[in-house]
């Protein structure tokens, strides 16, 4: 088993608290998937607005996390760590399904599997768990950019990059 801890993962990662949303890598295999967990405690922002008396890990949040891990998953296929100008763009979301709430105290575990890769966009099949039970699945597409670039590869990439 390949495994990344938390400072392993900030080395593939450029988010930090409160958006860093990937704890550890449990497993990874070049090109084709990964493994990850987010553990999800009382503490997040997020919960106290998300809601006060009943607090759920919102859905894009979770999707987030799936695509962060996916981030990590093309960095390590590819044999390199992103540099301070470095940028994965979401360019399209497919299919996303929401099937259970998360909590405090849950366990969100995500797995990723890369479908293709063309003309710079990596397009990845996501679910994400909660004791074995299906919290949330999605199709992820995202490009990786420079800073420098004047624009992400579509106009999808531009929509998504200024809403986020």
């Amino acid at each position: 088993m390949k495994t990344l801890d938390i400072t392993q993962i900030k080395q593939y990662l450029p988010h930090r608290y409160p958006m860093l949303l990937v704890d550890r890598v449990l497993d990874w295999e070049s090109g084709k998937s990964i493994t990850a967990i987010k553990n999800v405690t009382a503490n997040e922002e997020f919960f106290n607005g998300h809601f006060p008396n009943k607090p759920v890990m919102p859905g894009v949040l979770m999707v987030e996390a799936m695509a962060q891990t996916a981030a990590i998953l093309s960095f390590l296929t590819m044999g390199k760590k992103p540099d301070e100008n470095t940028i994965v763009y979401f360019v399209g979301i497919d299919g996303v399904r929401f099937k259970r709430p998360v909590g405090p105290g849950d366990q969100l575990k995500m797995e990723v599997e890369i479908l293709r890769v063309a003309r710079g966009i990596w397009k990845y099949k996501a679910k994400a768990t909660v004791d074995g039970q299906l919290a949330v699945e999605a199709e992820l597409m995202c490009t990786l950019r420079s800073a420098d670039d004047a624009a992400p590869a579509t106009a999808a990439a531009t929509d998504t990059a200024a809403a986020e």
